[in-house]
């Protein structure tokens, strides 16, 4: 927050609240999108990050650790708990064999795409929605 802000109005408080009010539904119809797949918020926010990390290469826990902003034991937690439902896999680094590289399984990648399809659709569904509130915050 900056120390100098401008005069609000009761319409950008009304957008903000808006905005917020729109987030907070596309998050829980995300929740329970990951609930209907088995899988927890944490868990289906964990793989989506592995699966479209930004950077090109493996993805170690401390990686996806910083990425989920989380402290390392417990994204390692985590990982643990998604390799125990054959979510992911471990791959030893072949250069550091103290470095695991974390890997989607077969099962893992069938309930991304079905999840991140659900998120894509309900994302259109909103994004009239969305782009009025970001130009009215403009």
């Amino acid at each position: 927050m900056t120390k100098k802000t401008s005069r609000l109005t009761v319409r950008d408080y009304r957008v903000l609240a808006q905005f917020r009010h729109a987030l907070r539904q596309f998050l829980a119809f995300s929740e329970a999108a990951a609930a209907e797949a088995g899988l927890t918020p944490a868990q289906h926010q964990a793989l989506l990050a592995i699966k479209g990390m930004p950077r090109p290469g493996p993805v170690s826990v401390g990686d996806l650790a910083e990425w989920l902003g989380v402290r390392h034991h417990s994204c390692v937690g985590l990982v643990d708990r998604l390799v125990a439902l054959d979510l992911l896999a471990k791959m030893p680094d072949p250069k550091d064999r103290r470095r695991v590289s974390l890997k989607l399984t077969r099962l893992a990648e069938r309930k991304l795409a079905a999840l991140s399809a659900a998120h894509r659709e309900e994302l259109r569904r909103r994004a009239g929605a969305l782009r009025h509130l970001l130009a009215a915050v403009g």
